[in-house]
């Protein structure tokens, strides 16, 4: 996703707009920009390299503003080219407009008609830049920079938050939302906008979150907000929970490292409510969770990419444990489909960031067949998606800054399976002792996690046998596949090695002819009641000269011989196991992507939150 940071101040705030984007480079992007205003001129700089680039020619070129916006992009409309870069210009007449943008407007080309009949040129492929010219139309005609942003807004469809400066009006910054995250973070004798509250960190905790089509002015002396009906209105100030240590990478190499071993604290906090009851009470997920699951009986989850395999593990919990009936949705694809809105579906929205563009749509076209009940379980309590459902569950993350997903995966298993036993419990299928049981394993499951990131030094040397390969493939049976599925996904998104995952026992129905000794064939060998059927498909790999990297559990008997190499983790965990066994999934991936020299954090052409199609 994009990065927005604005600042109205009375002294230099250019080293804090860069400061700021910088710590939203985590997000993704492909080009970087700064618009201020010097000398009653609006002013840019732009660059398709890393922030780093863009603070160094600022620095060349000694800039000092007390009003400015600063933007990293993720290519949408148009190449990510210098041109296509924001800040976004409109300039005639002797005004000029400065524009910062995430997300898309889906409208775009009635409006740029419109602007190209107006007279109005353009330099870009963005739909971006049709805003700006749109908002200049309407201050040459007399608004005043808030007044021609409310009223071009409520034109524009789709999602967006914006950040708009203007010539005219050199101490004020505009921001507008609807569908894309945007706050006001409070300074004194300085205001700020911004799309995440961690690029404020090092200047205020002090945040006011803006509600769907507000529009906000930001002065040094203080803030404006209207609501979508134009009506002035006063948002709650929030104190940010955010902590700066949180953001920062402290010992490890990269942020993903550090967020793999922040996985036993980020489950512990999560099931802080849960590890110290001593019953599992529906209220956990809200105050109509009772009444909403007591009339559940099917479940239908909506996510995408990694979540969308927390969802996948999640089906098997819920029909073996709950016996509900459960279908997962990939988000993208379930609102184009004419489904079946069955009476009593409970619809799960999964989702680290809560801002995810296909997952909200999912949710909304739920919404609009008639099925209202909804839980989301996220990781950001003021995104989109938690207000939209009536039923939500935060999973206490903390800020993931890598890309690829790690923490944000493992608590939202947790989650799920917490809710899991609640509804397993409503249903009469969980006795008091079979529930305390399993409280008890949720209370030791961080320090089983401890106890498999130990392994790490034994996996960064099988990765050093993966980092000239470039294919290979995961296998996994029954809750596990899902796991095998999310191992892959890390493979190819952090060091671009091109990796499938297949349910073990599909072996035989196509992907066997890839197996040859150039293949390494990662496998997920818990000791369950499909270890056996597992063995068997392993054979099978190394009779065709495949060779074998086998996470198993301590107890799992599984050899070690010539082309199968066994690593042995912890006792079994029972159905907590498929948490346990994407930790060292995880790790692999992380250290081959180390070797092969990619970005680690910031792979390429991904963004940590995707916030359009």
């Amino acid at each position: 996703m994009c990065g927005i940071v604005g600042a109205a101040s009375t002294r230099n705030v250019v080293d804090l707009l860069i400061e700021g984007i910088k710590r939203l480079e985590y997000r993704g992007y492909d080009s970087t920009g700064i618009a201020f205003l010097k000398d009653g001129r609006l002013e840019r700089l732009r660059s398709t390299g890393r922030v780093t680039q863009l603070e160094e020619l600022a620095r060349e070129k000694r800039v000092q503003a007390s009003t400015g916006l600063s933007h990293t992009r993720w290519a949408t409309h148009g190449a990510p080219t210098e041109a296509n870069a924001h800040p976004h210009f409109s300039a005639r007449g002797g005004l000029e407009i400065g524009i910062v943008h995430n997300g898309i407007v889906e409208n775009h080309e009635p409006i740029r008609a419109r602007m190209k009949a107006l007279g109005y040129g353009f330099a870009s492929e963005t739909d971006t830049e049709v805003m700006v010219h749109h908002v200049h139309s309407l201050v040459a005609k007399g608004a005043s920079l808030f007044e021609a942003v409310k009223s071009a807004s409520r034109e524009w469809e789709g999602a967006y938050a914006v950040g708009i400066v203007s010539s005219q009006e050199p101490d004020v910054v505009v921001g507008a939302r609807k569908g894309s995250p945007l706050l006001v973070g409070l300074g004194k004798g300085e205001n700020f906008l911004a799309s995440d509250a961690s690029a404020l960190l090092s200047k205020t905790r002090d945040v006011v979150y803006l509600e769907e089509g507000d529009v906000v002015e930001v002065r040094a002396g203080g803030v404006a907000i209207c609501d979508r009906e134009g009506r002035r209105v006063k948002r709650p100030v929030t104190k940010s929970s955010l902590s700066a240590d949180a953001v920062e990478r402290g010992p490890y190499a990269h942020y993903m490292q550090k967020e793999i071993f922040e996985q036993p604290g980020a489950v512990a906090n999560t099931l802080e409510m849960v590890a110290n009851a001593q019953s599992l009470q529906p209220n956990l997920f809200g105050a109509e969770a009772e009444a909403i699951f007591a009339r559940t009986r099917q479940a239908l989850v909506l996510a995408c990419g990694t979540s969308y395999h927390a969802g996948l593990v999640a089906r098997y919990w819920l029909e073996a444990i709950a016996g509900i009936s459960t279908s997962v949705e990939i988000a993208s694809e379930y609102r184009y489909r004419d489904s079946v809105a069955a009476p009593g579906t409970l619809v799960l929205t999964v989702s680290q960031s809560g801002e995810t563009a296909d997952t909200i749509a999912a949710l909304k076209h739920a919404q609009a067949r008639g099925l209202e009940d909804s839980l989301t379980i996220c990781n950001v309590p003021e995104s989109a998606l938690m207000p939209a459902s009536r039923l939500r569950f935060l999973t206490r993350a903390g800020p993931e800054i890598g890309v690829a997903s790690t923490k944000a995966f493992t608590t939202q298993l947790a989650s799920l399976f917490v809710l899991t036993l609640v509804l397993a419990k409503l249903r009469n299928r969980l006795s008091g002792k079979q529930e305390k049981e399993l409280i008890a394993q949720l209370r030791h499951l961080p320090g089983a996690m401890e106890a498999v990131l130990s392994a790490e030094p034994q996996v960064r040397e099988w990765a050093q046998r993966f980092g000239s390969k470039q294919h290979a493939l995961f296998l996994g049976r029954g809750v596990h596949f899902p796991i095998a599925m999310e191992g892959a996904l890390k493979l190819k998104e952090i060091s671009y090695v091109h990796a499938e995952a297949y349910a073990a026992g599909e072996l035989k129905h196509g992907p066997l002819a890839l197996v040859d000794a150039d293949m390494p064939v990662v496998t997920v060998a818990p000791n369950d009641q499909l270890l056996e059927k597992l063995k068997s498909n392993m054979q099978e790999v190394r009779a065709r000269g495949g060779e074998l990297y086998v996470f198993a559990d301590r107890d799992a008997r599984v050899a070690e011989s010539e082309g199968v190499h066994v690593m042995r983790l912890v006792d079994h965990a029972g159905p907590l196991s498929p948490i346990l066994h994407v930790i060292p999934l995880q790790l692999l991936a992380y250290h081959v992507a180390v070797l092969r020299g990619t970005d680690v954090d910031k792979p390429r052409n991904l963004a940590k939150s995707v916030t359009v199609e």
